[in-house]
Order: structure tokens, then sequence, then C-alpha cells
């Protein structure tokens, strides 16, 4: 059972991630990307869904770890990168589906990247279990930035 002062914790977590997803599932792929050359190795277009609600939910469950480990002093130090990555990630969709801008959509992609490096350094300072839930999600955002960037590149 967990205490109710932590259970809170982590639906606030939990609520913080769902908005992020929201503006992907605002923006989907559509007709236009559906008409994208792809470069090798991209995923079935039911891959995504599935890989980013284990995503979102590891990340949500490493920043409740995360914000329970930390010294009450040291909370704001530890979780900004993790909001600030959490704002960046929810730009992405919105970039690339809804805007079509797929060079700024890879840019924001690697300002994420670093996020999400300096989030996973921050938790690795309170808790190793946080920071090893955010392993699965930097490698998909590498493995996004690929599919962003060669997409980009296979359609000028």
């Amino acid at each position: 059972m967990i205490p109710p002062r932590s259970l809170m914790i982590l639906l606030g977590w939990l609520a913080l991630v769902v908005l992020a997803a929201l503006t992907g599932i605002a923006t989907p792929p559509g007709d236009w990307y559906a008409g994208l050359a792809k470069p090798p190795l991209t995923p079935p277009d039911l891959a995504f869904p599935i890989a980013w609600t284990v995503l979102y939910a590891l990340m949500a469950m490493a920043a409740w770890r995360a914000t329970l480990a930390a010294h009450p002093a040291a909370r704001w130090h530890t979780l900004w990168p993790f909001v600030a990555q959490l704002s960046v990630n929810a730009l992405w969709s919105p970039l690339f589906f809804g805007l079509h801008w797929m060079g700024l959509a890879l840019l924001d992609l690697l300002l994420l990247w670093g996020l999400i490096v300096l989030s996973l350094r921050r938790f690795a300072g309170v808790s190793r279990l946080a920071a090893w839930l955010l392993v699965p999600y930097l490698a998909w955002v590498s493995f996004a930035a690929y599919l962003n960037a060669a997409t980009w590149w296979l359609n000028g």
C-alpha cells in the first residue's frame, strides 16, 4: 500500500506526464506523415503509442521516486530539468506533425535529449532506480532523433 502523501505525488507526476502526452494525441501523424518517405528501421505505426505509453509511465515513476528521495531543499535542483524536458517533449508533435517543421522538430529533440541526460544525472544523485527508469526514454528519444533527421533528409 502506498502512503497517501506518496500516492498524491505519484498522481501529480502522472497528471503532468499526461498533459505532455496530450499534445501528441492532439497532433496525430495523419495523411501528411503517411505520404513521407521513411528511413530504414521505421517501426510500424502501432509501435509508437505503445512505446510512448510505457515511456510516459516510466517517466512518472522516475519523477516520483526522485521526488521522494531528494532532500526537500534540493528538490527544485533535482526536478527542474525533468519538468523542462516535459515541456520540450510536448512541443515535438506540434512542430513535426502539426506544423511540418521537421528541422525545428529535430532541434527540439536535441534539446530534449540534453534535458533527459541532465534529468538522468540529477536523478542518479538521489535515486539510482529513478535514473534507470529514464534510460529507455533516452534510448527512444535517441532513436526518434534518427527517425526525425532521416525523414527530413529523405523528404528535403
